[in-house]
């Protein structure tokens, strides 16, 4: 195996890998100031590179129809709203009233708003509800790491071949090759990482991303799907 082709990224390489992509706008700069007023929860909201890969990706792959796992103060949201067309959907699922009206504000500033259906529940459950025959382009799954499986079998019957499903924090800040960690999350991560890895239903890749993410999609000739990211 060859060795790896990347490196850590420091805060000013960061900065520089934002500043030369697509920077946030006034209300995606506005969504992360706001959030950042919540305190250390802050850290749960997706990193701004992270956001504009979300809205080329669902453009890229023509998506109309798209689910999100895990919404917190909706920038993740608002940025793969921004990737569908005028008539497309997102389902945000969300258990949190008061982090997810954070989000609210800024997708009606945006106009987005009209695009994503905020179902207020255990994720489980709101996807258990969907329809036999719903389907999906993309889905990003970005919530409570136990139910990480559980999501994401959920989910999979209902993304096209072809589609795309994301999954965030895959490599758990490093903690997926620390044997000495064996706290709850770091476990179910890891748990989740192998069976992605070897289910045939998939094409999986891990891509290094601010906080690590896999890309599964439903592959054609197997009629399986991909993604997830690191």
């Amino acid at each position: 195996m060859s060795g790896p082709k990347s490196f850590l990224l420091t805060a000013e390489l960061a900065d520089y890998l934002v500043a030369h992509g697509s920077p946030p706008d006034a209300v995606q700069q506005g969504l992360i100031d706001r959030t950042a007023e919540l305190g250390v929860v802050a850290g749960m909201q997706v990193a701004p590179e992270q956001g504009a890969f979300l809205t080329i990706l669902t453009r890229a792959i023509g998506a109309r129809r798209a689910i999100e796992v895990g919404t917190f103060t909706g920038y993740s949201a608002l940025c793969i709203a921004r990737g569908l067309p005028d008539d497309g959907e997102l389902i945000c699922c969300d258990v949190s009233e008061e982090w997810t009206a954070v989000g609210r504000t800024a997708w009606e500033t945006a106009g987005v708003a009209k695009k994503i259906d905020l179902r207020i529940a255990p994720a489980v459950d709101t996807i258990k509800a969907l329809g036999a025959g719903e389907t999906f382009d993309l889905a990003f799954i970005d919530a409570d790491k136990p139910n990480y499986r559980n999501y994401f079998e959920g989910l999979l019957p209902h993304i096209r071949t072809g589609g795309v499903l994301l999954v965030d924090n895959v490599l758990w800040g490093g903690n997926v090759i620390n044997d000495e960690a064996n706290d709850d999350n770091t476990v179910a991560i890891k748990a989740f990482n192998d069976y992605v890895a070897a289910e045939p239903r998939v094409e999986a890749v891990m891509l290094r991303s601010a906080t690590a993410s896999r890309c599964a999609a439903r592959s054609r000739p197997r009629g399986s799907r991909i993604g997830w990211w690191a």
